[in-house]
């Protein structure tokens, strides 16, 4: 089997392996050698497997003393909502803080960017015309646990207070508030979950390996009129979050 997989495969058994109790919380792990024999890969495979184990939060290393079992780490729990869609103010912080840890993200714009021909598409424009594109690094406790990257038509902005979404009075205020600003009423959000495996800037961003679990997930927002006002590609690390969707039964 290739390589990459051989790896993988080798970290699913263990994970199987562990979450069944073969080796309680605290347990010494045999060494890598014992599991390159068991499962007939090289000691370099059955290292990466293990060091993978460690990135997802089931096993910790201790400096000349081997490699135990840990706790696993909770993943961040993602709610995507109406209720949270029209609220001012960061949802990604209320969900960090509810795990007892601290929420930030870091972000760039960029005006007048051409839009391309899949972005023209989905809010209405024609392709070329200019946008405000910001990317934006979400991270918990300082790790990175979600991409996304925003384009809005310059059209519908230039020249206000908010044509950069993180500068200016309503900086970070989200899409909802900042286009209340200047008139625009948001009544709907779309968002289309589509699962795919991380590409090298998106594992490099994320501190994931090539080819790990990801959820891709279109997002648009409409004004009242139906007009698209804005539209974001976000990236979730499937290893680091999990995502709900939560809606009222009515």
């Amino acid at each position: 089997m290739p390589r990459e997989t051989a790896y993988l495969q080798v970290a699913d058994a263990l994970r199987a392996r562990i979450e069944a109790g073969e080796w309680p919380i605290g347990a010494k792990l045999p060494s890598r050698a014992r599991f390159a024999q068991e499962y007939s890969v090289g000691q370099s495979v059955a290292q990466r497997a293990m060091e993978r184990l460690i990135i997802e939060g089931f096993l910790e290393g201790r400096a000349g003393s081997g490699t135990y079992v840990r706790r696993p780490r909770k993943r961040l729990r993602l709610v995507r909502s109406r209720q949270r869609a029209g609220r001012t103010g960061s949802p990604f912080h209320a969900e960090v803080a509810g795990l007892g840890q601290a929420g930030s993200w870091e972000s760039r714009s960029e005006a007048r960017v051409p839009a391309p021909e899949s972005i023209a598409a989905r809010l209405g424009i024609a392709p070329g015309d200019p946008c405000v594109v910001t990317r934006y690094e979400f991270l918990a406790d300082g790790r990175p646990v979600q991409l996304s990257e925003s384009w809005e038509p310059l059209a519908l902005t230039d020249r206000t207070p908010v044509a950069l979404p993180e500068m200016g009075p309503l900086a970070g205020a989200g899409v909802v508030e900042r286009m209340r600003a200047i008139g625009v009423s948001v009544v709907r959000v779309v968002e289309v979950p589509r699962p795919a495996r991380a590409g090298q800037e998106q594992a490099n961003l994320l501190g994931i390996s090539v080819g790990d679990l990801i959820t891709e997930i279109e997002r648009t927002y409409y004004d009242a009129a139906g007009r698209p006002v804005e539209t974001a590609d976000i990236v979730v690390a499937d290893i680091r979050s999990e995502i709900v969707y939560e809606f009222p039964v009515e």
